[in-house]
């Protein structure tokens, strides 16, 4: 059974930092391609920022770039969204994805998908 498990999620003042982290269970994870995206209310999913499977080469949408650090542990199965100076803007359910042949921009793109985790920022 293919599982993946945001937490880290909560609130945040502006500024400040969160970690979320997201365990996958079921996936040859160490090839897997991990991607972040979220989704605010009354709007679509939006991607945040995606990694390779070798952690060699991250993508970060321009509104995160410079502020968010996607990373992973592949002996841990952790894939981890490092969130510094979060901006009220940034409030959102966060939810990790997995896909064996995409890390894009794309959530068409992953098959794999967690329940997310929700992120309030306050100013």
């Amino acid at each position: 059974q293919v599982q993946l498990v945001e937490s880290g999620g909560g609130l945040v003042q502006a500024g400040g930092s969160l970690r979320l982290s997201c365990t996958v269970s079921g996936l040859n994870f160490r090839n897997c391609h991990m991607g972040w995206f979220r989704q605010a209310p009354g709007k679509e999913r939006r991607f945040v920022a995606s990694i390779h499977w070798s952690g060699g080469t991250t993508y970060y949408a321009d509104s995160v770039r410079g502020r968010f650090t996607i990373s992973r542990d592949n002996a841990k199965n952790t894939v981890y969204l490092q969130m510094s100076s979060p901006k009220p803007e940034d409030t959102a359910i966060y939810s990790c994805s997995a896909s064996y042949y995409s890390s894009g921009s794309d959530a068409g793109e992953y098959d794999y998908w967690g329940q997310g985790t929700q992120v309030t920022v306050s100013s």
